[in-house]
């Protein structure tokens, strides 16, 4: 019996749940989608290369509503968020997103959303690919926290691009131009209070929009389709290639809960003797004293377009394994394939070489710093 050559199908159910905008994503073309928090995600519309080349030179509306927010509200809000995270956030302000990693008991990653401060006693995490929701209700419950976690329906999309503001400010208004970098605005659509922040998962610069009301979805996808018309503006979608080039890390690909922030290059977001009530940070001061065993780096590798990173490659030096790749893509604007590699310690210097065993065979590599330069 021959087996089929075609890959196999995402069949999408009530468990793969959609969001406000998938209508317009399917009317738009999508080629493909992920399964990111029990949700479908985008995965192309047109080809990598051709979506990563628009996402750098126009705009694109991404539906991100997979991004599930977990809400903590409540007297003891800021306490719990703060005991999931070595993040010092004792200084955070209304209207500031910040970038946190979420830790363990053992300082190991459960997540690294970026967190926003609605009030006092109210917050987001905007969560990446993990369930935090039943962790932050255990933690509440264990510790007999005053506080109540939700997951509010909220689907965020984002406007990504070097057109982005232009786009946002036809939509919001000219206020949107005064918002900060990793800061946010409640700003009116139809008469309906949405909150804009100047965010994205990508380096090209951006806003997304956090919406609260599910019948405003289609609506809201057309009037960025329409403020954009004359720029080009598309529909997108996270790009592996910009997202290697720019060194951003997935969770679940690149990290999971195996790994330490520390190891993954978030030291600067773990300030442990400022969070001492976080859960994990006993733990991460006894790793920072002995040193991580393992970091994330950058690999050049030579030789030839690659196909992207489905399963690990192993990391060779003289014969023997040091490490792993996560995720690896060809960049066209490297000239090069591109490749973020868990090393062992001792293999982790900028400019070493190392091989990497690909499905295309033994490769030569360079390590590299993150983000890459040209």
């Amino acid at each position: 019996m021959s087996l089929p050559s075609q890959r196999p199908i995402l069949a999408v159910s009530r468990r793969t749940r959609a969001t406000p905008f998938t209508p317009r994503v399917e009317a738009s073309g999508v080629q493909g989608y992920t399964v990111y928090n029990h949700m479908l995600l985008p995965t192309a519309f047109r080809s990598m290369e051709e979506d990563y080349r628009h996402l750098k030179s126009h705009v694109q509306v991404w539906d991100v509503g997979c991004e599930r927010q977990v809400e903590v509200k409540g007297p003891d809000a800021a306490k719990l968020v703060q005991m999931m995270t070595p993040r010092n956030l004792s200084k955070a302000q209304v209207g500031q997103c910040l970038y946190a990693p979420l830790v363990d008991e053992a300082g190991m990653l459960i997540n690294d959303p970026v967190i926003l401060k609605l009030a006092e006693d109210r917050f987001w995490l905007s969560i990446a690919d993990s369930d935090v929701l039943l962790w932050a209700k255990g933690l509440a419950l264990g510790y007999g926290l005053d506080v109540r976690v939700s997951e509010p329906d909220v689907w965020p999309l984002a406007i990504q691009g070097p057109k982005a503001e232009d786009v946002a400010a036809r939509i919001f208004g000219e206020d949107v131009r005064s918002i900060g970098f990793f800061r946010f605005r409640t700003l009116s659509f139809q008469g309906h209070p949405l909150i804009v922040a100047r965010s994205g998962w990508s380096k090209q610069g951006g806003f997304e929009i956090y919406l609260d009301r599910a019948e405003l979805g289609l609506t809201l996808w057309d009037a960025c389709m329409a403020a954009g018309a004359d720029l080009e503006i598309g529909p997108g979608c996270p790009n592996l290639i910009e997202r290697i080039e720019g060194g951003l890390l997935s969770y679940g690909n690149d990290m999971t809960i195996a790994n330490n922030p520390l190891e993954c290059g978030l030291d600067k977001y773990c300030q442990i003797d400022a969070a001492p009530t976080c859960i994990g940070a006993e733990a991460l001061r006894r790793i920072a004293a002995d040193g991580v065993a393992r970091k994330i780096m950058g690999l050049r590798i030579a030789d030839g377009v690659l196909p992207s990173c489905v399963e690990p490659w192993p990391v060779l030096v003289a014969g023997k394994r040091v490490g792993a790749v996560s995720s690896a893509v060809y960049s066209p604007d490297f000239g090069a394939n591109l490749a973020f590699a868990m090393l062992d310690r001792g293999h982790w210097a900028p400019g070493g070489a190392v091989e990497v065993e690909t499905p295309a065979g033994l490769r030569r590599a360079v390590i590299s710093t993150l983000p890459f330069t040209k």
